[in-house]
C-alpha cells in the first residue's frame, strides 16, 4: 500500500465571478522514502494541492470531491480537530516564503518547540533540547544561541533551515516542500536540498517537492507530475520527462531552460500566451490556446492520459496521431 493516495482530487474556489477550479481531477500516489516532483506555471494548482492534503484551503477554497488517504486512512472529511494530530506530525510542510511563515513576534525557540509539545510527550525542557538538536541537524551553527533569537535576526538560508527543522521535528512520513528554494541564492539552494536529501534518506519519509525550478526536479525527484490548469499533462520518472517529452507544454518548459553550452547570443524560447483562465475553462486541452502544434480535436475534446512508456503517462491528442501512446501499460519489451 502507498504511503499517500490522492484520488480525483477536485480543489475550487467560489468567488463572486464564479468557480475557480484550482486542482481539476489530479490523481498520484507516493511510496515511502521517494521523492515526487510537481512542476508547472505560477498558477497551476500546485500549491492548492499541498494545501489541499494538508487541509489548510482559506474560505472561499474547498475541496469538492475526490479522496485523499494516508496510510489508507480518508483525510477528506476529518474533523479540524483530528486534521491537528496529522498536520506537523504525519504530515509536515515547508511554505514557500519562510519570512512571512515565521511568527516575527515569537523566538525561534518558541515555535520549534510548540508543535514539538503538541504531538509528543516531551515536557519543556526536552522540547527545548529537541530543538536545539534539529537546529543542529540542519546545520546552524551556535544552536543554543538561536533558539533565542528572532526570525529578522537569521539570513534567508538560516531562515529557511529552521522551517525545515520545524517541519521535521515531529519525524512526519510525508514532508511538502512548497518551492523551498525559491528566494535563495544558487549555493544555498544546493545546500538546502542537499540537506532534505540526507535527512530523507535517514528519516526514511517521503517527500512531494513543489517547484517551477525544472533544476531542482532533476536533482532530487523519481518521479515527476507536470501540471497545467489544475490537471497532469504528464507523468512519469524523472529521466523519461527529461529525456522524453511527451507533452507540447513540457517540451515548452524544457526549451524555456537556458543551456551553458549555447551562445550567449542564443535567444531563450518561452511558451507563447498567457496561462489559462480558470473561470472559463475550455472544453478541450487547457493548453491548446499556447500551443504551436494545436489540432481541432484539442480545442474541442479533452485529452486522457495515454501510456507513452513503461512508467510515462501523458495526456496530448499529439501523442494519438502519432501513434506513439498505448491503451495499457506496456513491457520495456514492447517500447
Amino acid at each position: 500500500m502507498s504511503m499517500l493516495e490522492v484520488n480525483d482530487l477536485h480543489t475550487s474556489f467560489f468567488t463572486p465571478s464564479g468557480e475557480v477550479k484550482a486542482v481539476n481531477g489530479l490523481s498520484f500516489s507516493l511510496d515511502r522514502g521517494k521523492v515526487l516532483g510537481i512542476v508547472g506555471e505560477s498558477g497551476s494548482g500546485k500549491s492548492v494541492t499541498a494545501y489541499s492534503i494538508l487541509q489548510i484551503l482559506t474560505s472561499p477554497g474547498k475541496i469538492v470531491s475526490g479522496s485523499i488517504k494516508l496510510h489508507g486512512e480518508e483525510l477528506v472529511g476529518l474533523k479540524e480537530e483530528e486534521m491537528r494530530k496529522i498536520r506537523g506530525n504525519k504530515i509536515s510542510i515547508i511554505f514557500q516564503d519562510p519570512m512571512t511563515s515565521l511568527n516575527p513576534t515569537f523566538t525561534i525557540g518558541n515555535q520549534l518547540e510548540e508543535a514539538i509539545l503538541l504531538h509528543t510527550n516531551r515536557d519543556k525542557k526536552q522540547a527545548e533540547a529537541r530543538a536545539i538538536e534539529m537546529l543542529s541537524l540542519v546545520g546552524i551553527s551556535e544552536p543554543e544561541k538561536r533558539i533565542h533569537q528572532y526570525a529578522y535576526e537569521l539570513s534567508g538560508g538560516m531562515r529557511q533551515r529552521v522551517m525545515i527543522a520545524m517541519a521535521l521535528a515531529c519525524e512526519p512520513d510525508v514532508l511538502i516542500a512548497d518551492e523551498p528554494t525559491t528566494a535563495l541564492d544558487v549555493t544555498i539552494q544546493a545546500q538546502i536540498l542537499e540537506l532534505m536529501l540526507k535527512l530523507q534518506k535517514e528519516l526514511g519519509m517521503a517527500i512531494i517537492m513543489i517547484t517551477h525550478d525544472m533544476g531542482v526536479i532533476a536533482s532530487i525527484c523519481d518521479e515527476v507530475i507536470v501540471m497545467y490548469a489544475g490537471g497532469v499533462c504528464e507523468r512519469g520518472t524523472t529521466d523519461a520527462i527529461f529525456y522524453h517529452p511527451m507533452h507540447e507544454y513540457t517540451r515548452g518548459l524544457m526549451r524555456s531552460i537556458p543551456d551553458m553550452n549555447d551562445d550567449e547570443k542564443t535567444p531563450l524560447i518561452p511558451i507563447t500566451g498567457t496561462p489559462i483562465d480558470l473561470l472559463h475553462m475550455p472544453p478541450g486541452c487547457p493548453f491548446a490556446p499556447r500551443c504551436d502544434r494545436a489540432m481541432k480535436i484539442c480545442l474541442q475534446e479533452k485529452p486522457q492520459e495515454y501510456w507513452v512508456g513503461h512508467d510515462h503517462l501523458s495526456a496530448c491528442w499529439m501523442n494519438v496521431k502519432d501513434g506513439a501512446c498505448y491503451a495499457e501499460r506496456p513491457t520495456e519489451e514492447e517500447i
